[in-house]
């Protein structure tokens, strides 16, 4: 008798089946959940710093390192070059106006202020030869103007006498012909006399003229030249104090090397540099402050050298409300730079997690502080201390602000006491 056999209802093919889909719906599963960020970690709660978001006063600041300088420095500068041959002064002397700092000597220069001065010596004598030969001459000249002027009025009576005794036939014609030639010969002499002499005259006048602004500019190249032989004493162009002095008795000196400078006391200034970065957003009239001895000093950008060097440039900034006293040339402040005005914002502290999140994100705790979940923020302006927050976050809420090297792609942190 037949007997009916049971069908199975999990074959060997049909577990494998499941399995294998089981196995894929999983691995999709958790890419996505891993991909979703929704990883939990747990957290020693005493190895990262939270720190509580707040309202209060914001500016935008940046530190920066001043050096205070005179607010005015004079450079002495070899105006002529030469051998150091005496050093009147030393490094932090007060000095006036005028004062010797230095005598350098150069022989060149020297022998060229002899020759100078003998080659005005020279032109002087032959302006004097030249002067008392043209007066002789002069003379001369009019000498012999004089027997022209003469000759001619004897021409001039004998050619009228004749022209009386002609016209009333006393005497023939030939006669009065040849008085009247030599009355003409001696009246074209005369105008030729007078024309050479008034050429002679402007042409001497010329030559005087020459000769003056000749001798002028000579003696001017002399003063010039007598300039740079005083140039070699140094002196103190104003009232002031010499420091960075760098010159010793037997040294030499090239023209326009740098010997030393004169810094008026009457006032100081603050030399600061700055990041290029902040080109754009520094000018005169910003404000920024230092403490020193316990006390706050206020400062402002007076003006801005655009130069930069090194990723830097620099600015000068002057008191506000009068100098610390015992203050000193080259003493270094620590100065808090401006760059806006004092506002009511929201504030986070800053903290390592910027440099891992550029303020896209943080991490803020729950209500009993059990657990921190990553939430999206906005951050704006910031100084050293704070952070400016636009939106994610409202005062009381706390954040962790530590870095976040390890939770970059963690969603939730549970935070645990160590015991």
């Amino acid at each position: 008798m037949d007997r009916a056999i049971a069908k199975k209802k999990w074959t060997t093919k049909k577990v494998m089946t499941i399995a294998l889909v089981t196995l894929v719906l999983g691995l999709i599963g958790g890419s996505v959940y891993y991909a979703s960020g929704g990883t939990k970690l747990n957290v020693d709660a005493g190895r990262i710093t939270i720190s509580e978001v707040r309202k209060g006063a914001f500016q935008e600041f940046i530190p920066v390192n001043g050096v205070v300088l005179p607010m005015t420095t004079i450079y002495l500068d070899a105006v002529e070059g030469g051998r150091v041959e005496e050093v009147f002064a030393e490094d932090g002397a007060m000095m006036k106006k005028g004062d010797p700092i230095l005598k350098l000597s150069n022989t060149d220069l020297e022998l060229s202020l002899a020759n100078q001065e003998t080659s005005v010596f020279n032109l002087l004598t032959q302006m004097r030869i030249s002067g008392n030969a043209a007066t002789q001459n002069t003379i001369m000249k009019l000498n012999q103007g004089t027997d022209v002027d003469n000759l001619y009025r004897e021409a001039k009576r004998v050619y009228d006498l004749n022209k009386q005794l002609y016209d009333s036939q006393a005497i023939s014609l030939q006669e009065f012909k040849q008085s009247e030639n030599n009355y003409n010969y001696a009246l074209q002499k005369k105008k030729l006399t007078e024309q050479i002499l008034k050429q002679d005259s402007v042409s001497g006048k010329e030559e005087l003229a020459q000769a003056k602004e000749s001798f002028k500019r000579t003696q001017e190249a002399l003063k010039i030249m007598r300039r740079k032989v005083e140039d070699l004493i140094v002196r103190a162009p104003v009232d002031g104090q010499l420091t960075s002095l760098a010159a010793e008795p037997g040294q030499s000196k090239n023209k326009g090397e740098r010997l030393g400078q004169i810094d008026v006391v009457t006032g100081f200034k603050v030399r600061v540099e700055i990041d290029e970065h902040y080109i754009t957003r520094i000018y005169p009239g910003l404000m920024g402050e230092f403490t020193l001895a316990g006390k706050n000093y206020k400062l402002s950008i007076h003006k801005v050298y655009s130069q930069v060097k090194n990723g830097k440039f620099q600015v000068d900034m002057k008191f506000e409300e009068g100098v610390p006293r015992d203050i000193r040339r080259g003493q270094s402040l620590q100065i808090r730079l401006a760059l806006s005005d004092e506002t009511q914002a929201v504030l986070l502290a800053r903290g390592g997690f910027y440099q891992q999140t550029g303020g896209n994100w943080v991490f803020k705790l729950s209500d009993d502080g059990s657990v921190a979940y990553r939430i999206d923020v906005q951050l704006g302006r910031q100084n050293p201390d704070y952070y400016e927050v636009l939106q994610g976050l409202k005062p009381g809420d706390k954040v962790i602000t530590s870095g976040y090297d390890s939770y970059m792609t963690t969603q939730e942190l549970i935070l645990k006491d160590k015991k």
